[in-house]
């Protein structure tokens, strides 16, 4: 069986649309310069109110992925 070997960042994602956006936004992001991802865990949310009204969300997410 092969060893499960994983590095694990934190990356910040936004978005003005939902967190779910944020999320795609921020692990599209990532995949650009780090290979191999593999999961990600949702450590943190918040946001911007103005207004009284929601302006962005913001999502910190925990990434993991394989070494070479």
């Amino acid at each position: 069986m092969d060893e499960h070997i994983y590095r694990v960042i934190q990356i910040v994602g936004s978005s003005e649309k939902s967190i779910d956006d944020a999320i795609h936004v921020a692990i599209a992001r990532a995949s650009k310069t780090l290979r191999e991802l593999r999961w990600f865990e949702v450590v943190e949310t918040r946001g911007h109110i103005a207004n009284g009204k929601v302006q962005h969300f913001q999502v910190t997410l925990k990434v993991g992925f394989t070494l070479d």
